[in-house]
C-alpha cells in the first residue's frame, strides 16, 4: 500500500496505463494529422519528455509513492477547477493537432535551429516541474488540501508561490515551436489566461481556506507565477 492508501499493484498499472495510453494517442494524433511517420520535430520532442518522465516515475516509485498516487488524481472537487479542466483539453487537441496538419500542407518553415532552442526549453519547463515535485510532496494535480499538508516555502517555492505553473507555461509555450509549427502557438497561447486568470486565483482561494499558514506566506513571497511581473 501507499501512505494515501492505494494498493501498489493497481498503482503500478494505472502509472502503466495512462502512460502508454499517453504516448500512442500523442504518436497517432502527430502522424495521422501529418499524414507521415517522418515527422522528426515530434519524435525528438516526445523523447525530450519521455525519457526524463520514465526517471522521475522511476525516482518516485522509489521514493515518493504518495505523491504518485497523488498525480495519478483527476477529479476536481471546485467547479470551477472542472470547467478549466474541460476547457483546457479543447486547446490541447487543437494545439497537439494542428503541427502535424502544419507539417502535411507547409504552413510554417521552422528552422531546424529554432526547433532544437525550442526543445531545450521544453526540457528546461519540465525540469522545473521535476523540482516542484521533489519539494512538494503534496503537489496534487488537482487542487486539494490534504490533513496534516503544510506550506512549502523553499527551493523553486522561494521565488514564486506556484512554480509548477511557471515550467508548464515555459514547456506548453515552447511545444509548438519544437513541433515545427508557429500556427499552432495561437491555440496553446490560451492555456496562459487560463492558468493565470482562472485556475491559479481559484486555487488560493482554497489553500487560503484551507491550509494553515498560506495567508502569511502569500505576504512573504509576493509574486505567483513570474518573479517581480505577477
Amino acid at each position: 500500500m501507499t501512505e494515501t492508501g492505494m494498493p501498489r499493484s493497481r498503482l503500478l498499472k494505472l502509472i502503466a496505463i495512462r502512460f502508454g495510453l499517453g504516448f500512442l494517442v500523442l504518436a497517432a494524433m502527430f502522424c495521422i494529422s501529418a499524414g507521415t511517420v517522418r515527422y522528426w520535430e515530434a519524435w525528438v520532442w516526445m523523447a525530450v519528455l519521455i525519457i526524463p518522465m520514465l526517471g522521475l516515475l522511476a525516482y518516485l516509485w522509489k521514493n515518493d509513492r504518495a505523491l504518485l498516487e497523488r498525480r495519478m488524481r483527476t477529479r476536481e472537487k471546485e467547479k470551477q477547477q472542472s470547467l478549466v479542466i474541460k476547457l483546457s483539453w479543447i486547446w490541447f487537441v487543437i494545439a497537439f493537432l494542428m503541427p502535424g496538419l502544419d507539417k502535411r500542407f507547409g504552413w510554417s518553415d521552422v528552422p531546424a535551429q529554432v526547433v532544437i532552442a525550442a526543445d531545450v526549453l521544453v526540457l528546461l519547463g519540465y525540469s522545473m516541474l521535476i523540482m516542484v515535485l521533489r519539494e512538494n510532496s503534496y503537489a496534487s494535480r488537482v487542487v486539494e488540501v490534504e490533513k496534516g499538508q503544510k506550506v512549502v516555502d523553499t527551493g523553486p517555492y522561494a521565488v514564486v508561490r506556484h512554480p509548477f505553473y511557471l515550467g508548464s507555461i515555459i514547456l506548453y509555450v515552447a511545444s509548438p515551436l519544437a513541433l515545427g509549427s508557429y500556427w499552432a502557438l495561437l491555440p496553446m497561447l490560451m492555456i496562459i489566461p487560463m492558468l493565470t486568470f482562472m485556475r491559479i486565483p481559484n486555487e488560493e482561494q482554497v489553500l487560503r481556506r484551507e491550509l494553515p499558514g498560506y495567508e502569511e506566506y502569500m505576504q512573504r513571497v509576493k509574486y505567483r507565477v513570474l518573479p517581480g511581473v505577477w
